[in-house]
């Protein structure tokens, strides 16, 4: 079985974790102070009122059970369910208040990483795996969710109710105080040694779950290849592998999460028994009343439970603070191809495009291209060939923007595009990629995507020039018909067809055609090729094309071969040259011309 190299587990430094935690209190809490300060207002009362039922347990036990008070026992439990409604009630209030803040706090984080995603560069989506993207947005928010509603509504109740209860515990004795108070320091120690060693184990668990999620995408999404080389047993011993570390990372976070409550009730018993020695003591010897002792042990028992509930609230944040770790990181990445400080709307004329000394590599050793001429006159159509990885659609992604040059410029009508707005430059632009990309939707919205205000008139007319209004009909639902992730319901001319359809929907000024007829039959590959054809009257049109009788006809073909131009010209001219593009003329005609004699 073929194994991965593991990353290095993250660790969220000491000194970074009051830094992420207030990042997240000053750019996603903060902003909800007003709930925040009504929700406090509520822990306020709800403390009170649990420190209010260890204090009541004094005249209860004295005067009902000892003095047998009457009068008393018809007002203590009135008194008793007077403070359980006022419990109830608050309670309630801050639940709601901080859960609701807690929520939003985790909506407004997923809205802005997907905002950020959306305006990244596609090099980020290049050198990481959607999976891992994925696990961003599932797995870290759902520690977030969790830890930020859990932290947000606990730590200041439970904080508060400890106080409020200590109040009674002096009230009742100060010198039982200070023996049970020895308890507390005592139980700090575990909750601080055990939130260390669970930050680690949930850093691990989280960077595991990313990877665990890569790799579930890359299967899902490969199933094809998976089952036509027979790998179904690789791929489930790859996910057992994975599942194990998991479960191996779940079983450990568990050891140390039990932990804790058996060392949190052994020092507990202690301060306890020790608080029932000397109480009992002074009790026996009459200093102090029955009731007074056990509303004291009844106040101790109840302040322990916050320390309990802190304990577990500091894993949390551990847990938390990880997943912000990893969330911020993604988020402060930022975009190199973005607006110029001084950019400014593409003013489109004619759509003239031009590359000039155009040079980009996709790393230091990686492909590109080189030092490139190509002019592309205002509704004219020029055409690039060349075979696999001379150069050709990184050309499209240039003109685009979703790379940057690294030496000599691109203009549309003398504007140099890095100068102008990228929503204003891609407005102007209509893609058409080999690569068709169809969203999980109905063929009506896939075809809207090039224009969300398009009627359904304009919808058809689309659909009609690119040859899909015949199929779309067929369908169960026709333009209603979902078609399911990437369009797997349609065949792959039929997606063609649909991508096309959005293009010419989008009736932009530029068309850029990459492979555009690829997939299509021969039959459809006419139809679709004489609408492209009118589309591309008086519009200005980069071709990429792998099929040359596509471009016969185009106004000038730019011959590619490692990055560089090596010949250009027309249909004709570059037959007549007897060059590299005659080579590749005759690779995909001469069998028919043998054939044919």
């Amino acid at each position: 079985m073929a194994k991965r190299d593991k990353k290095p587990k993250a660790y969220v430094p000491k000194e970074i974790r009051p830094v992420l935690l207030r990042r997240v209190l000053r750019e996603y809490v903060l902003h909800h102070h007003k709930k925040i300060w009504l929700a406090v207002a509520c822990m306020i009362v709800a403390a009170a009122s649990t420190a209010a039922h260890a204090w009541v347990l004094q005249p209860a036990l004295d005067e009902i059970f000892v003095n047998k008070n009457m009068r008393m026992l018809a007002i203590i439990p009135a008194v008793v369910m007077g403070i359980a409604l006022i419990n109830g009630i608050a309670t309630y209030g801050q639940t709601i208040l901080m859960r609701f803040v807690g929520q939003r706090v985790i909506a407004d984080m997923q809205l802005d990483l997907f905002r950020h995603l959306m305006r990244a560069d596609l090099t980020m989506f290049h050198d990481q795996a959607s999976g891992r993207l994925i696990s961003r947005f599932t797995n870290d928010i759902q520690m977030m969710r969790h830890s930020i509603s859990s932290v947000l509504t606990g730590v200041a109740k439970e904080l508060l109710t400890m106080v409020f209860l200590i109040g009674v515990m002096f009230y009742q004795s100060w010198q039982l105080s200070l023996i049970a108070l020895v308890g507390f320091p005592l139980a700090i120690w575990p909750i601080i040694r055990l939130g260390k060693r669970m930050r680690k184990i949930s850093d691990g668990t989280q960077a595991e779950l990313g990877e665990f999620t890569a790799q579930l995408d890359e299967s899902f999404q490969g199933v094809r290849v998976v089952k036509a080389y027979g790998r179904e047993q690789f791929e489930y011993d790859r996910a057992k592998s994975a599942i194990e570390r998991l479960f191996a990372l779940y079983y450990k976070a568990a050891r140390v999460q039990a932990a804790a409550a058996p060392m949190m009730e052994t020092l507990g018993g202690i301060a306890i028994a020790a608080v029932i020695w000397y109480g009992g003591y002074k009790v026996i010897a009459g200093i102090t009343t029955p009731g007074a002792f056990f509303s004291f042990i009844a106040a101790m028992l109840m302040a322990y439970k916050p320390i309990k509930s802190i304990a577990s609230l500091n894993t949390h944040l551990q847990e938390g603070l990880a997943a912000a770790q990893r969330f911020f990181a993604l988020l402060d990445v930022k975009p190199a191809i973005a607006d110029a400080a001084d950019a400014k709307p593409l003013q489109l004329d004619k759509g003239a495009v031009k590359f000039d000394k155009v040079s980009f590599h996709y790393g230091p050793d990686g492909a590109g291209v080189h030092e490139l001429n190509i002019e592309v006159p205002a509704g004219s159509t020029v055409a690039l060939v060349g075979s696999s990885g001379s150069g050709k659609t990184t050309l499209i992604n240039l003109a685009l923007r979703f790379y940057e040059v690294n030496e000599g410029g691109i203009t549309i009508d003398g504007q140099d595009i890095r100068h102008v707005t990228l929503d204003s430059l891609r407005a102007q632009m209509a893609l058409v990629s080999q690569e068709v990309v169809l969203f999980d939707d109905t063929v009506r919205g896939n075809i809207a995507y090039g224009r969300l205000d398009a009627s359904e008139d304009e919808i058809i007319a689309a659909a009609t020039q690119a040859d899909a209004h015949g199929f779309i009909m067929q369908l169960p639902k026709g333009y209603d018909t979902v078609i399911g992730p990437h369009g797997v319901k349609l065949s792959g001319g039929q997606r063609q067809r649909l991508s096309i359809a959005r293009a010419m929907l989008k009736n932009a000024p530029i068309l850029l055609l990459d492979e555009a007829t690829s997939a299509l039959d021969s039959q459809s590959e006419r139809s679709v090729q004489h609408a492209l054809e009118t589309l591309m009257q008086h519009r200005t049109t980069l071709v990429i094309a792998h099929r040359l009788s596509t471009i016969r006809h185009a106004d000038c073909i730019y011959v590619l071969d490692h990055g560089r131009v090596v010949e250009s010209g027309t249909h004709e001219a570059l037959l007549a040259q007897q060059g590299r593009y005659s080579e590749l003329y005759h690779m995909q005609f001469a069998p028919k011309t043998e054939r044919a004699q």
